[in-house]
């Protein structure tokens, strides 16, 4: 028997990147898994690679559609147990010229997006008196970075609206934690440092160095780092772990 045997987990940008290593990562642990995402291709690729993945398209940033995605959950799998809400974006611009439409974009994704799938995923987990709420977060969310002030802010709002729910729900069996990446290893590391590489002319080597100065281990995260931090908060002994933000970040923070 493995750790998560008999619960069912929802993790929403799972179809790449962390969100893929966390549907993974709790899959091998017992876990049956609803990922969801925008990328079908990408969400039918996990689905078909374990019988106990399966796929919903999903925009968290449309109510309605976040509605669907957890009555579909309840039907299919009689709710979620475990929510992680890891689906988020990043822009690189300088806060001058950052734009409204811009600014709403990075707010609608990264926070609001985080808010309506846990808002949901928490009126399931009421009823049962226990559940686990994940938001995926960043180093972002702990300190300021130029040329993203957008996404900064948003990942601020997802830390401090993992504390105050986790203090809502204490006792209630439900916990909530944030998991703060640094640089990781992922597409959207890859279009950060290409990114660099078209403004400033720096070769690929070159602007990858510029991103881990800040690091003292000298190099970037993992995304199975990652998801293993993940399940060990979603796991039997982290019951009294609750309103963290857990820096996964080489030292960093």
């Amino acid at each position: 028997m493995t750790q998560l045997d008999g619960k069912h987990a929802l993790v929403t940008g799972g179809g790449s990147g962390v969100g893929l290593s966390i549907v993974q990562a709790l899959t091998e642990a017992g876990a049956s898994v609803t990922v969801t995402g925008r990328n079908q291709d990408a969400l039918d690729a996990a689905a078909a690679s374990s019988p106990r993945i399966s796929a919903v398209p999903c925009d968290v940033t449309d109510p309605a559609a976040v509605d669907r995605l957890f009555a579909a959950v309840e039907a299919d799998h009689r709710g979620a147990d475990i929510v992680v809400a890891n689906a988020g974006t990043a822009e690189s611009v300088p806060f001058g010229k950052l734009t409204l439409p811009a600014w709403n974009a990075m707010i609608d994704v990264n926070l609001t997006g985080v808010f309506l799938t846990m808002q949901a995923g928490l009126a399931g987990m009421k009823d049962k008196g226990w559940g686990r709420i994940v938001t995926i977060a960043s180093t972002a969310g702990l300190k300021g970075y130029g040329y993203v002030s957008a996404y900064c802010a948003a990942k601020h709002g997802v830390v401090g609206l993992t504390r105050a729910v986790a203090v809502e729900v204490a006792g209630s069996g439900i916990t909530v934690n944030a998991v703060c990446p640094g640089y990781t290893n992922t597409p959207m590391l890859d279009r950060t440092i290409d990114n660099i590489m078209e403004k400033t002319g720096r070769s690929r080597d070159e602007a990858a160095r510029t991103l881990l100065r800040a690091n003292p281990t000298g190099r970037f995260i993992e995304p199975e780092e990652v998801a293993q931090s993940v399940l060990w908060l979603c796991g039997p002994h982290s019951g009294s772990v609750t309103g963290q933000a857990l820096s996964i970040s080489g030292g960093e923070i």
